[in-house]
């Protein structure tokens, strides 16, 4: 039996040997592996008929059965079972290698007994793997840390390759303990670091060759090289069969898939992957192959719709995953050590910037990623964590984001242009759960659509709808406009929305009821705003609106030809128009007296009328009076000086003169513009002499700072007047000539 309280890889034990004599063997020895031959697993199968049926559930249950078995061994047994028999490893690689993805909708089992046993393969699997990486069971059983590195390297149990599988297999629901798993066997043996660095130029590659499949990609000196007659055309998207196009398509998903869930998983590789320069492939990749792709599965005419359907939803689901990659390598590179307060946080600031930089160009990539995880709370982040970051640069950025929103001709819902900034202690609670509540962009077509805005005006021009109707109808010419107009404004005018909708059958109740061959409705013509206008020109003679003759003569555009502006100046016709009308006004009078005898039709005054309205008469009852006011006593019309002219007798106008001069003479308080000089000094020298009558005043002191001859020492009052004058010797003298010399032009002393 092994010792207690000692690592497996130093215990020794005591077994009887083929003679019947006992001999002492280490206790991970190949003569103690049990003699059991593991099946090697088989996916369920598609077309479901009774023996393959039978043949899976036999071979799942014999899977089942020795992973039990496996899983009850006492820890020694396991690790020599685990690490020497070669069958068991076939086992677990091929479950890894043929288990069905969680897209794999085909492959998964249709009837309850298969998905049942599915589900308890999976289990047994997990659960091995999961003990293979662990290699402290209790206090009792446990290996040498550094010993259990080696045997898990050297015997590879555990690579890449296989982490990476069990990362896209087991995440869903795992993620916790598979992050465990991983962090342990990185930590026992750092070898994978290096193992890791070495397999990031393998995944490059999947982009090379997708790229390379399909057209897009010259290698060498070839692309410079003009093409001969006789070579061979490589295929494009468009032309390469259905196959070949779902093949790649279908690579593309699980590669993409794959990567994501490792790097979700293990953050830590991150940065051995960001060292390889995967983000600025990743997103030249994205911007290159994507629409290629798009517009494959849209123009090309598939026999089978369902593979179209799938083929499309693949393809979203690897759009997602390469922008959900994109964002994990921000976030863990540059992002969270900033949130976390590290040092050297600026550099990690200018290193994101850099590339959120380098999306500019990408202009789809650049949408997509923003309609995930929009640039704006990043930047709002950013902007929390430093303060001191350009605020050009992130307006720059934020208005690359909208041209690419244009640039692709999309436009963003009202949440994505107002997004709710996240704030700096919410971000930094979790690692990327703030963004990844947000709706999924490209996700979005495999998920139940939400309502729209229906009755909404729509918010795109007629040029931007005819684009999204044709492209719809490209590939669904069978429906009619009027249709997919409702489609549009039900989905709040996603395409993509409507499209994955139309060809999976999930359209919402209120569009099944409509017919799907429904033409667009004819718009009604609104009656003309020119006749139904008013304005204050209605009918003058410049209406042309109710005028079919105007007289062009009296319209001219800048200066009228042939008129002489002097003349014109000159001509003072206006004013002798007005002159009448003040004439009429130059004799006031308050009061008549009437003398006895006389009438008042004599003075032209109408007799006494019973209904007259006296409710605005001014007249001045008792003004004449002798203890009344001088409300008489005021200035006379004057008639304005413009309107004056030599056609008064000169001594009437002496007179006025002298009448205006006893007038100015008698008005004591008139509003003089310019005071006496005179008097102001007066005044200025009696405010000075009572201020020098107050008690306490001490008239200022002359500065003397000449002071003594030298040798005979200065007083105390000389040698704080040179210190003053020594301070306050820039306020005058030569060293503000400039100030002095533009007030002195300001005062009219020096010409211009």
């Amino acid at each position: 039996m092994a010792c207690a309280r000692v690592p497996l890889d130093e215990q020794q034990v005591t077994e009887p040997g083929p003679l019947g004599k006992d001999h002492t063997l280490p206790a991970l020895h190949p003569d103690r592996k049990e003699d059991r031959c593991f099946v090697p697993y088989k996916p369920p199968p598609e077309d479901g008929s009774p023996a393959e049926v039978e043949e899976f559930l036999e071979y799942a249950r014999f899977i089942i059965e020795d992973l039990e078995w496996l899983l009850a061994l006492p820890h020694d047994k396991f690790w020599c079972q685990v690490v020497f028999d070669e069958s068991l490893q076939r086992c677990l690689d091929s479950y890894l290698c043929h288990a069905p993805r969680s897209l794999d909708l085909t492959a998964l089992p249709s009837s309850p007994t298969m998905a049942e046993m599915q589900r308890s393969v999976h289990r047994s699997v997990f659960l091995t793997f999961l003990r293979m990486a662990t290699h402290k069971e209790s206090k009792d059983n446990f290996l040498t840390p550094a010993v259990f590195g080696e045997i898990i390297y050297d015997n590879f149990l555990f690579d890449i390759p296989k982490i990476l599988d069990l990362c896209v297999l087991f995440g869903k629901g795992n993620s916790q303990l598979l992050h465990k798993m991983i962090e342990n066997i990185f930590t026992q043996q750092p070898s994978y670091y290096s193992d890791l660095d070495e397999t990031v130029p393998t995944v490059l590659q999947v982009f090379d060759s997708v790229l390379d499949k399909c057209g897009l990609q010259c290698e060498g000196a070839t692309a410079m090289e003009p093409m001969k007659l006789n070579a061979h055309k490589q295929p494009t998207a468009m032309t390469m069969s259905q196959q070949e196009l779902a093949d790649i398509i279908l690579y593309l998903c699980d590669s993409t898939t794959t990567i994501h869930a490792f790097l979700d998983i293990f953050p830590a590789a991150c940065s051995t992957f960001h060292s390889h320069g995967f983000l600025s492939r990743l997103t030249s990749f994205y911007e290159t192959t994507v629409p290629d792709l798009e517009k494959a599965l849209r123009k090309r005419n598939f026999d089978d719709k369902g593979l179209q359907d799938n083929l499309w939803k693949r393809l979203s689901h690897s759009c997602r995953k390469m922008v959900e990659t994109a964002h994990l390598l921000l976030h863990h590179t540059c992002l969270q050590p900033i949130l976390e307060g590290r040092e050297n946080m600026q550099t990690f600031a200018e290193e994101l910037l850099q590339h959120f930089t380098s999306f500019l160009p990408e202009k789809r990539f650049l949408s997509d990623y923003d309609e995930q995880f929009p640039l704006s709370d990043d930047i709002s982040l950013l902007q929390q964590a430093l303060p001191v970051i350009d605020e050009t640069r992130t307006s720059y950025l934020l208005q690359g984001v909208e041209s690419a929103w244009d640039s692709v001709g999309r436009r963003r819902t009202q949440s994505q242009i107002q997004p709710k900034a996240p704030s700096l202690l919410s971000a930094s609670q979790g690692a990327v759960g703030w963004a990844g509540e947000r709706p999924k962009g490209a996700e979005a077509m495999l998920d139940v659509p939400g309502k729209g805005n229906n009755g909404v005006v729509c918010p795109l021009s007629a040029a931007e709808l005819e684009s999204l109707l044709s492209c719809i109808r490209d590939l669904l010419p069978d429906l009619g406009e009027g249709f997919l107009l409702a489609c549009l404004e039900e989905y709040n005018y996603n395409s993509e929305l409507v499209i994955n909708n139309i060809l999976e059958d999930r359209l919402a109740p209120s569009l099944d009821k409509l017919d799907r061959s429904m033409p667009r409705p004819v718009k009604e013509e609104l009656p003309s705003v020119l006749s139904n206008r008013s304005g204050v020109f209605d009918d003058d003679e410049f209406d042309i609106f109710r005028r079919d003759q105007v007289d062009m003569s009296r319209i001219w555009k800048g200066r009228r030809k042939g008129e002489n502006i002097r003349e014109m100046l000159n001509d003072k016709q206006h004013i002798a128009e007005q002159r009448a009308r003040y004439q009429a006004y130059e004799t006031v009078v308050d009061e008549v007296v009437i003398e006895p005898g006389e009438s008042a039709a004599t003075y032209g005054l109408d007799d006494y009328d019973d209904e007259y309205d006296d409710t605005y008469d001014m007249n001045q009852v008792g003004a004449n009076d002798l203890d009344g006011d001088s409300l008489l006593n005021r200035r006379p019309f004057t008639v304005p000086q413009v309107l004056r002219k030599g056609n008064k007798p000169e001594d009437e106008e002496e007179g006025e003169d002298d009448e205006e001069e006893e007038t100015l003479q008698n008005n004591v308080n008139r509003d003089q513009f310019v005071q006496d000089p005179a008097l102001l000094r007066e005044r200025a020298e009696a405010r000075r002499a009572a201020m020098q009558q107050r008690k306490g005043f001490r008239p200022e002191r002359t500065s003397n700072v000449v002071g003594r001859a030298k040798g005979q020492g200065q007083t105390l009052e000389t040698f704080l007047d040179r210190r003053k004058k020594e301070a306050n010797k820039s306020r005058v003298s030569n060293h503000n000539r400039r100030t002095m010399a533009d007030r002195k032009r300001n005062k009219g002393m020096i010409p211009s």
